[in-house]
C-alpha cells in the first residue's frame, strides 16, 4: 500500500501563531518543524503498523515545514513539485492523507485558519467552498485516489469529515474565535485567529498514530468506506479575494471544460 501524505505545519499541536511559528524568520520556526515531523512520524507507524509498504511525505508547508533530521527513516520526502496541481500525487498511490493541516479561511472557531494565504476569503470549486485540503481531495478523486486521514486543529477534522465521507480524523487543539472574520482585510485576518486550546503534544502523537492505523486498516477492509467525491463538469474555481494594502476586494475564476486537473491550474481572470 502507497501513501500519499500532505504536510502543513499551522495545524500541527504546540504551533501557537504563523508569525512566531511557521516562518523561517520566526524565532519558534525550527521548534515547529521539529513538531510537525513528529506528527508525521506518528501517521508513519500507525499506516506501516496497518500494512503500508511506502509513504510520500509531500511538504506543503509554503516555507517548508519538515526536518529531515528527525523524519522516520522508512519514509521518502518531496520538497518541490514538477508542477502545480496535484503536486507530484498520481493513481499509483492507494490512499493520501493530511498532517499538520488546518481549516478554510472563514471558519469560526479554527486556528490560523486560511486558505493560501491570509487574503482569501473564499475559495469555491464548482460552487462548493473548499481549504487547501478539499482542493487536493477533488485532485486525489479525479485520480482515483481516496482520502483517508486527516490531522488538525477541530475545525479541520470538521471541514474534512463534512466534505469527505469516511475520512478518518485527529484533533490536535481548538480554536476559540467565533465568527468568520469576513470582515477584515489581509492584515487584520492574519492575526485574528490565534487563540486556541492545545493537546499536550505526545498526547497528540499517540492519536495520531493511532488514528492513522485505524484508517489504514479500513481501507485495507474495504475500499467503499472511502467514497471518491467527484465534481461533474465543466469545471469551475472562483476565488474572492479580501482588501489588501492597497488593493481593493476582487473575484478571480479559472475554468475548463472537461479537465479538473486542469481547470486547478488555469490561470485566473478577474471578474
Amino acid at each position: 500500500m502507497r501513501i500519499f501524505v500532505v504536510t502543513d505545519m499551522e495545524g500541527v499541536c504546540g504551533v501557537i501563531d504563523h508569525d512566531n511559528w511557521v516562518m523561517p524568520t520566526s524565532r519558534n520556526y525550527e521548534e515547529g518543524r521539529r513538531l510537525l515531523t513528529l506528527e508525521i512520524n506518528a501517521a508513519v507507524e500507525g499506516f506501516i503498523a496497518a500494512g503500508a509498504s511506502e509513504i510520500l511525505v509531500a511538504d506543503g508547508h509554503g516555507a517548508g515545514g519538515v526536518n529531515q533530521a528527525y523524519l522516520d527513516r522508512r519514509t521518502l520526502l518531496q520538497r518541490g513539485f514538477p508542477g502545480p496541481y496535484p503536486f507530484g500525487l498520481d493513481s499509483g498511490f492507494d490512499a493520501m492523507a493530511w498532517v499538520g493541516q488546518h481549516a478554510k479561511a472563514g471558519t469560526p472557531l479554527a486556528h490560523i485558519a486560511h486558505t493560501g494565504w491570509f487574503n482569501v476569503l473564499d475559495y469555491r470549486i464548482n460552487d462548493v467552498s473548499v481549504g487547501e485540503l478539499g482542493q487536493l481531495a477533488f485532485c486525489g478523486a479525479a485520480l482515483g485516489v481516496p482520502s483517508i486521514f486527516a490531522s488538525g486543529d477541530e475545525a479541520l477534522t470538521r471541514e474534512a469529515a463534512a466534505l469527505l465521507t469516511g475520512i478518518e480524523t485527529v484533533s490536535v487543539k481548538r480554536g476559540l474565535t467565533p465568527g468568520s472574520g469576513d470582515e477584515y482585510d489581509t492584515e487584520g485576518y492574519r492575526g485574528r485567529n490565534l487563540a486556541a486550546v492545545h493537546l499536550h503534544p505526545e498526547k497528540a502523537r499517540e492519536l495520531i498514530r493511532d488514528g492513522a492505523e485505524r484508517a489504514l486498516k479500513r481501507l485495507v477492509r474495504s475500499r467503499r468506506e472511502f467514497p471518491l467525491v467527484k465534481l461533474a463538469a465543466p469545471f469551475r474555481r472562483e476565488v474572492s479575494y479580501r482588501p489588501s494594502g492597497s488593493t481593493p476586494a476582487y473575484r478571480a475564476v479559472a475554468e475548463h471544460e472537461t479537465d479538473f486537473i486542469a481547470a486547478m491550474n488555469a490561470p485566473e481572470r478577474k471578474v
